[in-house]
């Protein structure tokens, strides 16, 4: 499987800004907006949850035959600490895999050198105690585009930036960083 992971913080989280054995490399790729919200709307979540799926056996079908899982992990700080909201995944297998490679992407783009020197900053400065940047709502496919609307995570955890409802997504999803 492989995996889109909008958040940056959750990317250096995962490979340790770039000093993880065999994740010495970060590499940003910019993929269509059509390609991304194709893979959402094909995506089964990678946990059943009662109020999404009828029952287990329907979930654990769908998970079975969907080539796009979707998951949220906490977002980091600047430091990699766990927030109280979460940040989308989205993991692509068989076919969804062979679109992206040859359909959504459009650049790539080794930023290794941008997040050893943010790494660099941040034990000279120790300056990463502050929140993530603010996100946006990026309105997708049949929802209103005139009014995004950002809401608290659906357990009532503060999430800014989660977006619920009308169908919008936290802006930036088109971009996802890849280890290599």
């Amino acid at each position: 499987m492989t995996w889109i992971k909008p958040s940056f913080l959750w990317m250096m989280y995962r490979c340790g800004w770039a000093t993880k054995p065999g994740q010495e490399r970060v590499l940003s790729i910019d993929i269509t907006r059509e390609g991304f919200e194709r893979a959402l709307a094909r995506a089964c979540l990678s946990h059943y949850d009662r109020d999404v799926h009828g029952d287990k056996t329907t979930w654990a079908r769908q998970l079975k035959t969907s080539p796009v899982r979707v998951q949220w992990d906490p977002e980091r700080t600047l430091h990699l600490k766990a927030l109280p909201y979460r940040s989308l995944q989205v993991g692509l297998s068989g076919e969804a895999v062979h679109q992206y490679l040859d359909d959504w992407t459009v650049a790539i783009t080794d930023i290794t050198p941008t997040v050893h020197r943010i790494r660099e900053l941040l034990h000279a400065n120790d300056s990463g105690s502050g929140p993530p940047p603010r996100r946006t709502c990026l309105p997708t496919a049949g929802s209103d585009r005139r009014s995004p609307r950002c809401q608290p995570g659906r357990h009532g955890e503060e999430a800014p930036g989660q977006c619920q409802g009308s169908g919008h997504r936290p802006a930036g999803h088109g971009r996802s960083a890849a280890e290599g």
